[in-house]
């Protein structure tokens, strides 16, 4: 093993680790571009091979203002998607002139034994410059013991310039197994942003 440290004494390179010392390892399993799309759908790549999956959602542009994007599950590798979930969120939000700001629950967030899309952001702008960003974790997706529990974190512009930053998590109320994802706004197409998925082992 080889460290290499510089004159402010921090770590600059690790050419190994030993043995007894383990890491969560997080690999690229697909990449989905938007262009006009009406959805992004992940119906491949989610499975037993690991416990944890993350979708990072980069520079999503709806096409339509005020519009919320939103997600939901498969358990039949897309054909269909509309799993009952219970979920719940809150979010904090500052305006751009900073005339206002604030941090509280937010029904519009959570849903309670529904099966409606669950929705990551509201509101969104549609303004050149704005976009939602953010990450999405779901766990052991192929378990038939247990529900799929989910969390999230996301950032987007909301249509009257303010930041919001909104916390979600909830589960899948189901003991099969999700094996697909899909991604759209409440209306009109996803403009452009690109989302990734990622298995973490």
């Amino acid at each position: 093993m080889a460290l290499n440290f510089a004159n402010n004494n921090s770590l600059s390179a690790i050419t190994s680790l030993p043995a007894s010392i383990s890491g969560g390892v997080i690999t690229l399993l697909q990449t989905q571009t938007a262009s006009s799309s009406a959805t992004i759908d992940f119906t491949s790549n989610i499975d037993s091979t690991y416990d944890s999956y993350l979708f990072k959602i980069i520079n999503c542009h709806p096409s339509s203002d005020e519009v919320d994007f939103s997600f939901q599950g498969s358990t039949n590798g897309g054909s269909s998607f509309g799993v009952t979930m219970t979920s719940t969120g809150f979010s904090a939000y500052h305006k751009e002139d900073g005339s206002s700001a604030g941090v509280g629950y937010e029904n519009q967030l959570d849903q309670a034994q529904g099966t409606g899309f669950h929705q990551l952001s509201y509101d969104t702008s549609y303004d050149n410059d704005h976009c939602i960003c953010g990450e999405l974790f779901l766990y052991n997706p192929s378990s038939t013991t247990f529900v799929k529990h989910f969390k999230l974190r996301v950032s987007n512009n909301h249509y009257q310039n303010f930041e919001l930053d909104s916390y979600g998590a909830g589960y899948f109320n189901t003991t099969s197994a999700i094996n697909g994802i899909q991604f759209k706004f409440g209306s009109g197409n996803i403009d452009s942003g690109v989302i990734k998925l990622y298995g973490i082992s």
